[in-house]
């Protein structure tokens, strides 16, 4: 029995990766509805979405006491988007906080190697509510 077959018996959903220029995994996420790309980032412990992309997600930013740090970059201010609903292929949740950013220096580094810009990072928080499974050689994320 393959691992897609099992994980689909015990209610997953599977997710198609792909992989960016940089060897980023990525795919594609609605956020209330709107759908937008995003780096799948296992060490980012928040899912973050572009202070550029707010708009485009018609998210309500308030502002955060949590400072974010990261790919090259520290200390960055924050705001956060409080309740919204994420969508991945069919797996759906509810009330989910995103932090919200500058994400310049990641799409710059993106640009910079031919790569298509992203909204935003799924991070921990998400794979860790989705029970993730990433299957590296199958290009395949699983969320339960």
């Amino acid at each position: 029995m393959s691992l897609k077959t099992l994980l689909k018996e015990k209610g997953y959903h599977h997710i198609k990766l792909g992989y960016t220029k940089t060897n980023h995994l990525e795919l594609v996420a609605k956020i209330n509805d709107i759908e937008g790309n995003f780096i799948l980032d296992t060490g980012a412990s928040s899912t973050c979405v572009g202070l550029e992309a707010v708009g485009h997600f018609e998210l309500m930013a308030e502002d955060s006491d949590i400072k974010a740090a990261g790919a090259g970059a520290s200390n960055m201010l924050t705001q956060i988007a409080q309740k919204n609903r994420i969508e991945i292929k069919g797996w759906k949740k509810k009330k989910i906080d995103i932090v919200l950013f500058d994400l310049k220096h990641v799409n710059e580094a993106l640009t910079n190697h031919k790569a298509e810009k992203v909204h935003g990072i799924i991070g921990a928080d998400i794979l860790k509510k989705g029970k993730a499974i990433i299957d590296y050689k199958n290009k395949s994320l699983y969320l339960k």
